[in-house]
């Protein structure tokens, strides 16, 4: 019953954090809500645009979710979400923007393709640097964010360009190469409907299948994967790979779905926030739906109440960041509630 309590305490606490970070930066509360929840969900075109919000986090945060399952705590889901995005631009310049360009559904499928596998692939460097050569992933998904930001740079202003050669752009796609639409007048695209497949298809993989079973047998207990004879390091790389995939995915989505060009600011720090929607989402597939949900709903509801307000749409930014810290303290009361029964 006492669990029941701990539970319910969630939304509550966002609730009064939300109202205490409404009120430091002295922002009327009542009217702040109010901006905050019309600006989520008071309408068909809000809840596009929390969707479309919500969906790099989803599957940056699912990616979190597999490889810190693993016990491989990966922190490179930026540098993996941009070097999706550049595969999938990489295939574009030749898929799309050429003489003889591939029909327009060959040519999404093909973009998306080569995004998962950028991400995958940039994940398997750390895992291998990991493995082979003792370097803490922590520390190697870190600089590689830094390598991929300026990768991105570089071919921005060099091989990946736009035609005109006069701004750091790629050249934007085609309307029939982007993903469909779900209403011409909403931004909301099927990318939305590909994130929920991915974490549906995630939770089968973690908790229906015994590949899944040995990721997270080798995260939770080594010791009695040893003994069980499960090689480590391979379930290790293997939840690296994963969870690089899914954050190239999530690049591809965004390239596809919503900016149909790369540019120094193609990544709107989508792989970082994909670490709360993780934690806040107890490190569990489809609890990271509602998690990225309401972190979608902050950020579509902070853009309307930048528009009335001048604390401006980095509000979000300290409501997520003291939202994670309640989230632990929570957890921690919660943890101990048998404890005081007994």
């Amino acid at each position: 019953m006492k669990r029941l309590v701990g539970i319910s305490l969630y939304p509550i606490g966002l609730l009064l954090i939300l109202v205490a970070t409404l009120a430091f930066f002295k922002v009327p509360v009542r009217d702040g809500l109010g901006l905050l929840y019309s600006g989520a969900v008071g309408d068909r075109f809000a809840w596009s645009r929390m969707a479309v919000k919500s969906t790099p986090m989803l599957l940056t945060g699912l990616g979190m979710v597999v490889a810190w399952r693993g016990g491989i705590y990966n922190i490179g889901g930026e540098g993996q979400f941009i070097v999706g995005g550049i595969f999938g631009g990489t295939v574009a310049r030749f898929a799309v923007f050429t003489s003889h360009p591939w029909s327009p559904w060959l040519a999404t499928s093909g973009i998306l393709v080569a995004c998962v596998a950028g991400g995958a692939a940039w994940a398997w460097l750390a895992g291998w640097l990991y493995l082979r050569r003792g370097v803490e992933v922590v520390i190697s998904t870190i600089l590689l964010n830094f390598i991929a930001l300026q990768f991105l740079g570089y071919c921005c202003s060099g091989p990946l360009q736009e035609k005109a050669k006069q701004v750091p752009l790629t050249d934007a796609l085609p309307d029939e190469v982007m993903l469909p639409k779900l209403s011409r007048q909403m931004d909301a695209h099927f990318g939305v409907v590909l994130a929920i497949m991915a974490a549906l298809l995630i939770y089968t993989y973690l908790f229906r299948t015994r590949a899944g079973f040995r990721v997270r047998l080798v995260g939770e207990n080594p010791r009695m994967a040893r003994a069980n004879r499960i090689d480590a390091g391979r379930a290790k790389i293997q939840a690296m790979v994963v969870s690089g995939a899914l954050c190239g995915l999530a690049g591809g989505i965004e390239y596809l779905g919503m900016s149909g060009q790369l540019g120094t600011g193609f990544s709107q720090q989508w792989g970082f926030l994909g670490i709360p929607v993780a934690l806040l989402g107890g490190l569990h597939p489809l609890a990271c739906i509602l998690s990225a949900s309401v972190f979608g709903a902050l950020l579509a509801g902070a853009e309307n109440l930048a528009r009335y307000t001048p604390t401006g749409s980095t509000l979000v930014y300290v409501i997520q960041a003291v939202a994670v810290l309640g989230y632990v303290g929570i957890k921690a009361y919660r943890d101990r509630l048998p404890a005081v029964e007994a």
